[in-house]
């Protein structure tokens, strides 16, 4: 028998508010990268468990879904400025910027930490 035979709570431990929900939202934007749905699927997932974990766990999901918006403005108007090829800088800012946000998020979340400025729109 496998392990998630054994353990069904393993599973479902990420879709449930706190820890391991906002570790799955960072990587699933870090996904994001490779495969393009993933990181609306962690958007819901922050919105939807935004205020039922309490602690340190809600700065994450707000850091999370600002890390998202913020992100997707950024692409827009770096899209809006590829036409005078700045906009190639923009968007590899942007991911970088992204990358490290999500970094971060998950080495705060593992050290159990809050996020200090989660409205923040810099790193």
């Amino acid at each position: 028998m496998s392990d998630l035979q054994q353990n069904p709570q393993d599973v479902s431990g990420f879709l449930e508010p706190g820890k391991g929900n906002v570790q799955l939202v960072y990587v699933l934007y870090l996904a994001g990268f490779v495969v393009g749905i993933t990181p609306l699927v962690g958007l819901i997932f922050a919105y939807i468990n935004r205020g039922k974990a309490g602690g340190i766990y809600d700065s994450h999901y707000t850091y999370a879904i600002r890390t998202f918006w913020i992100g997707l403005l950024y692409s827009l108007i770096s899209l809006a400025l590829t036409f005078l090829f700045i906009g190639i800088l923009g968007f590899i800012a942007t991911a970088v910027w992204s990358i490290v946000r999500c970094i971060i998020g998950l080495q705060k979340v593992s050290r159990g930490e809050a996020i200090a400025n989660p409205q923040s729109w810099t790193i």
